[in-house]
């Protein structure tokens, strides 16, 4: 026999005229302050959201997008939400938009161009204020399909010729330069790299960023120990094998991101390399996960907070300032070296 219930009915859920009462407004002093409006005093706007705090009211977003024109949602779309670089990356874009009073609405490409076209169209069918697309260098096809419907766009390593494009340009020479030196002055001669996919703009950015910093110590780049995978933990244990299966190897990897190298810690472990003393090893990214590593991951830092807050930014002044000439057009993220346990000396030689 089914259990009766004891859940009290709930009261009657507040409604505009019931803030208007408490706040001792009219409805349309509290219509306006949801709004934004400019034209209700801050003295009557405390009032007002003092009062919906106290009622638990909440505002209908779809009736104010109708009566202001602007649906306050702006659109992100990352290149792998499996890579825990870009779910941080969201919750940061996320705190940010609903400090300033923004929704967002998330959409994962997959690194599949099918996919990242859907994602647009989804963006554009809940009316977005703009997009960051922070896919880093998979995003052309679909770029004439957001201009033609006038969206403004923040783009990661990508210039685009619109007055509604902006563009975030990152640093990644800074900080793979300093582990270079690092290992360097550790006494490294035999640097590989773990490559991303070509593909990938930002994959190739780092790479030659990679070259530069080995010619600027003096050090030979060397064909063999230059490798190109995935971004995955896969991907890592892929490059680590064909390293592996060199006559020669080397005795520390830069990889291109913190999973590849992370999926090298764990192939050299069942190798029965030891990390740091066997084999060096730096990633780039500095997830979450990087210090709860065995040993705990040296990698170059993107701020995904920095990160988060350039995009925003950028979004929030084409959506919100009247005039062209105060907006910014590119912003600069830059990147750090954190020196961890997966980095030593290299061993001996016989």
């Amino acid at each position: 026999m089914a259990r009766k219930g004891t859940r009290k009915p709930l009261d009657k859920t507040p409604d505009i005229r019931a803030v208007a009462a408490m706040a001792k407004v009219s409805i349309a002093t509290v219509s306006r302050t949801i709004n934004g409006s400019p034209l209700v005093s801050d003295r009557l706007t405390k009032r007002v959201w003092h009062a919906i705090e106290q009622l638990n009211y909440f505002p209908n977003s779809h009736a104010r997008s109708l009566v202001s024109g602007r649906s306050r949602i702006f659109g992100i779309i990352v290149e792998n939400i499996t890579n825990p670089f870009f779910p941080e990356l969201i919750q940061c874009f996320e705190e940010i938009a609903v400090a300033h009073g923004y929704e967002i609405l998330v959409s994962s490409s997959n690194s599949d161009p099918a996919v990242l076209t859907t994602c647009v169209r989804r963006m554009i069918e809940r009316k977005v204020e703009g997009v960051a697309m922070l896919t880093f260098g998979e995003e052309e096809p679909v770029l004439d399909q957001l201009s033609f419907h006038d969206i403004p766009l923040v783009l990661a390593e990508f210039r685009l010729d619109d007055p509604k494009t902006s563009t975030i340009l990152l640093d990644y020479a800074t900080g793979i330069r300093a582990a270079i030196d690092h290992l360097v002055q550790l006494g490294h001669r035999k640097i590989a790299y773990l490559a991303g996919p070509h593909k990938i703009h930002s994959a190739m950015t780092r790479e030659n960023d990679f070259r530069t910093a080995m010619e600027a110590v003096g050090l030979p780049v060397q064909k063999k120990w230059v490798v190109e995978c995935d971004h995955t933990l896969k991907g890592g244990v892929a490059g680590f094998d064909r390293l592996q299966a060199l006559a020669a190897g080397p005795t520390a990897i830069l990889c291109s991101n913190d999973m590849t190298a992370i999926g090298v810690l764990r192939a050299a472990y069942l190798k029965g390399l030891r990390v740091p003393h066997d084999l060096s090893v730096v990633g780039l990214d500095d997830i979450d996960f990087a210090e709860f590593t065995l040993p705990p991951l040296t990698t170059i830092r993107l701020s995904r907070g920095d990160l988060a807050r350039a995009a925003f930014e950028a979004l929030r002044q084409q959506a919100e300032e009247t005039s062209s000439a105060n907006i910014h057009r590119e912003f600069l993220v830059s990147t750090s070296l954190v020196l961890r346990g997966s980095t030593a000396a290299p061993p001996a030689e016989d």
